[in-house]
């Protein structure tokens, strides 16, 4: 049960309201998630939707990429809303279902692309060490140039984990009847 109401937008002031329809003007097309909690402050849910937004579709890291990095942000926070999200999301954009399944496991899987290599080391070593060492970080550039490195800092690790801080904190529900996918 989540512990923050979820807002209905008949009752929304004209702040929330005004981004709540933004969200859903938007690429993603719905308000769930992270977006319940945010919109409860409609200053941060506005500068939030814009910067996920930007993470999301405006990266130079192919999509692929980008669902790797946020299933590795997901499985590090237990957050059963994002994995759910975006599962599906990765296996659309080519990360394999057996990939996918190692990774909800905890277990190391077996990646053949290079940059998918260097994104799971690269997010992972953030998660854990809070830092990347220097040889990583040289191999994240040679596989996937600065620009992308950027991306993965910034745009899926930052983002990603307040993403998922905020349906953990919040106790953002799955919609009905959808099982944990990361278990209890």
């Amino acid at each position: 049960m989540p512990r923050i109401p979820e807002l209905n937008p008949a009752e929304m002031d004209t702040a929330q309201k005004a981004v709540y329809d933004s969200i859903l003007a938007g690429p993603r097309g719905s308000a769930r998630g992270p977006f319940h909690a945010w919109l409860h402050s409609p200053e941060l849910a506005d500068r939030a939707q814009h910067l996920g937004a930007f993470c999301r579709y405006s990266t130079s890291l192919p999509p692929a990429l980008s669902e790797l990095a946020i299933l590795v942000v997901a499985r590090h926070w237990r957050s059963q809303f994002e994995w759910y999200a975006h599962a599906p999301m990765a296996f659309e954009a080519g990360i394999s279902a057996a990939v996918i399944e190692a990774i909800r496991c905890h277990q190391e899987p077996d990646l053949v692309e290079p940059d998918q290599r260097v994104v799971y080391a690269f997010v992972g070593q953030l998660l854990r060490d809070r830092t990347v060492d220097q040889i990583l970080y040289d191999q994240a550039v040679a596989a996937l140039w600065g620009s992308a490195v950027w991306s993965i800092w910034w745009a899926l690790w930052v983002t990603f984990c307040l993403v998922s801080a905020t349906l953990n904190v919040f106790d953002m529900p799955l919609p009905d009847g959808e099982p944990e996918p990361l278990g209890p």
